[in-house]
């Protein structure tokens, strides 16, 4: 469908002034209402207001493009504007947008939004058009322009005349000297830009180009066998998984989607020159991306394909978890479930078991999924083996029944390094080790195919369903169980040994925030468990105490209470004060991340801490620093007011057992309110 097609008259306003983003979508719904398109302009304006949450339509260079599958839609259209003063629309390079075009398309109707978005991002590159948009003296020179502009740029609508321009066009499309591959996350704006700035690029170059675009509505204009072979090198300017197999043998520039729109002459530049390397694809890997241009790119790629994964997995455990401590509580055992809060009742364990698997795949899902992203599928088994390791820990030896008790040689190696002895410390290595897990595993594999590149084709089919899975598996199982594992198990013991020290010296204030830190840390993992293990030990202790005759009153038993109090605010602290950075910074996350905020919120008021860790995992240097912080405040403060907790568990749901809960409750929005701060200030933008 053309721009024209849906652009009206009465659609159009020019040399218009507003002052704010929303005064400008005002000015486009009524333009759209006057022209007929729309039955309902606040129920259309509440699609175009949700979609800006996502994230701003302002695009740059000037250019805003609303848009909305909206059920208040009566027909396809577009409403047009130029604003020659600006105004801020939240624009992605910081810079005011004078140029609009708002679409509008019916709820039941085809992606017609999507094609037109596509066209107009892809003119709307033009700076010659932009200029003479901007210039237009009224509605039908508007009009003139951008029919102009849309006959050059898709000739093909115009050569229906006859049927021997068609004809004589074919042949020009097995030429293509550079051919270009885009795609972005969102799969709208960008992937369009970075075509048409790159065909653009092309044709000022005199190189033939012609770029596929991977979008939302599917990959279109899409490179034939006959052109791959036929043309110098292939770019490929994407920010997701591109298929790549089909250029096996050709030359291959990776590249980030941005460089496409804001680089292109290099880019092509460097296909002519010959100085892109020629791509082979490994083994049976199907897909690449941008993320094979640097180290730091291809690992962030792997990584958020493991925290994608895992996701669903925190928020859908995380919230049945919850349940289940709400359910007691209202059932009144909030102060006297002790260690079996959460599962006092039929309802309550029954959640808390639904919630309980769901969370302990979460580190195997991780890890799974990192693995797969690096290796294909055959990466996958050896990365959950990894992630299953690292969330279980390294087995009980009293699990175990040897065949003769005098082991010799190896044998006792294995039994007394790889196992661990009951009472013989912690070595479950969480989340963390579940990251390293997922690479370890990717690479192993990588590793196995290059070592079985040589072997006879008559073992193809053996290798990726027997030697990359059990050579793959024994190789990351030797590595977790006899490495990584007991390394955090010594580091566990350490941790326990020296929170001990600081009570029995009565350190409380640092006691506090000590713990509140470590359960900011790794979010679930082993120095989380440490903390919270031993504010449930302590608890133990204060019911000893208090049965031995002991007043509730008595040092050494608040002592144990103030404990746990700080454990469980420093635990709440991650997921709001991310909650938070998600609404007052949110270019500051992807998309995916803000969807979920209303999560991360009940899962901090329900004490899940494990809600912070898809974020933690995607960005740990600048996340966990913050969280951090923000719940060692919260721990300190907690155990400065001396507040006390006699519950193990359950976050808001046991504040009846918290003693000083107004200072408690704002010990934990102080903590969450610097975390969001700190995030504000040290986090980079996402790139959705």
């Amino acid at each position: 469908m053309r721009i024209t097609e849906l652009l009206s008259k009465e659609s159009i306003a020019l040399g218009v002034k507003v002052d704010s983003k929303d005064a400008a979508i005002d000015y486009l719904v009524n333009l759209h209402d006057a022209a007929g398109n729309i039955s309902d302009k606040k129920t259309y304006k509440e699609g175009i207001l949700k979609r800006e949450e996502e994230g701003s339509t302002a695009i740059g260079e000037g250019i805003a493009i609303p848009h909305s599958k909206n059920k208040a839609v009566k027909r396809p259209g577009l409403a047009a504007m130029t604003v020659p003063d600006g105004v801020d629309y939240d624009s992605l390079d910081g810079q005011p947008s004078n140029l609009f075009f708002m679409i509008a398309a019916p709820e039941s109707g085809s992606d017609v939004h999507l094609e037109v978005l596509s066209r107009l991002s892809m003119l709307l590159m033009d700076e010659d058009f932009r200029a003479e948009l901007l210039k237009a003296a009224d509605k039908d020179a508007f009009l003139a322009v951008v029919d102009k502009y849309e006959n050059a740029k898709f000739p093909e609508e115009t050569a229906e005349k006859t049927e021997e321009k068609t004809v004589e066009k074919a042949p020009e499309k097995k030429g293509f000297r550079v051919l270009a591959v885009t795609a972005c996350p969102t799969g709208i704006a960008h992937t369009y830009m970075a075509a048409e700035a790159l065909e653009k690029a092309g044709a000022k170059m005199g190189y033939a180009l012609k770029a596929e675009t991977n979008g939302s509505g599917g990959a279109k204009n899409i490179l034939t066998d006959e052109e791959i072979a036929n043309c110098d090198g292939i770019i490929v300017a994407a920010d997701k998984s591109v298929e790549t197999a089909r250029f096996d043998g050709k030359p291959v520039l990776f590249t980030r989607v941005a460089d496409g729109i804001h680089k292109p002459e290099e880019l092509i530049q460097k296909i002519v020159d010959g100085q892109v390397p020629v791509h082979h694809e490994e083994g049976g890997r199907k897909e690449s991306s941008s993320a094979n241009g640097s180290v730091g790119s291809r690992i962030y790629k792997h990584l958020m394909n493991g925290v994608s994964h895992m996701l669903p997995f925190v928020i859908g455990g995380g919230i049945l978890t919850a349940l289940a401590f709400l359910i007691d509580t209202l059932c009144g055992f909030g102060a006297t479930g002790g260690s079996n809060f959460g599962s006092m009742t039929p309802l309550s364990a029954f959640f808390k078991y639904a919630g309980g698997l769901a969370m302990g795949v979460m580190v195997p899902v991780l890890a799974g999924f990192i693995a797969e992203s690096i290796a294909d599928r055959p990466g996958l088994a050896v990365g959950f083996l990894g992630g299953i390791l690292a969330s279980s820990g390294n087995a009980a030896l009293s699990g175990y029944v040897w065949a003769g008790d005098n082991l010799g040689g190896f044998q006792s190696f294995i039994s007394k390094f790889g196992f661990v002895a009951e009472g013989g410390g912690n070595t479950v290595s969480g989340f963390l080790g579940g990251i390293a897990a997922g690479f370890l595993a990717g690479y192993v594999v990588l590793l196995l195919r290059k070592i079985c590149s040589k072997f006879p084709k008559s073992l193809e089919g053996i290798k990726p369903t027997l030697i990359y899975p059990l050579v793959g598996m024994f190789i990351v199982a030797v590595l977790m169980i006899f490495i990584l594992n007991p390394i955090i198990g010594l580091i566990n013991t350490g941790l326990s040994d020296m929170l001990t020290a600081l009570a029995n010296k009565n350190l409380l204030i640092p006691l506090g925030i000590i713990l509140g830190g470590m359960m900011a840390i790794d979010m679930g993992g082993p120095i989380n468990k440490a903390a919270y293990v031993y504010g449930t030990m302590v608890l133990a202790t204060a019911s000893e105490l208090v049965a031995g005759g002991a007043q509730l009153s008595d040092p050494a038993v608040q002592a144990c209470y103030i404990s746990m109090a700080s454990v469980m605010v420093g635990g709440m602290v991650p997921p709001l004060g991310i909650a938070l950075a998600c609404i007052f910074f949110p270019k500051k996350f992807t998309k995916a991340e803000r969807n979920s905020t209303v999560s991360n919120i009940v899962m901090s008021c329900g004490f899940i801490t494990e809600g912070a860790i898809p974020f933690a995992a995607a960005d740990p240097l600048h996340v966990i620093p913050c969280t951090l912080v923000g719940a060692a405040v919260a721990g300190g403060m907690s155990a400065a007011f001396k507040c006390t907790l006699m519950a193990p568990h359950g976050g808001i749901f046991v504040f009846a057992t918290v003693g000083n809960w107004l200072p408690y409750i704002i010990s934990w929005l102080v903590g969450s309110v610097i975390t969001c701060i700190m995030l504000g200030l040290i986090k980079k933008n996402a790139q959705d």
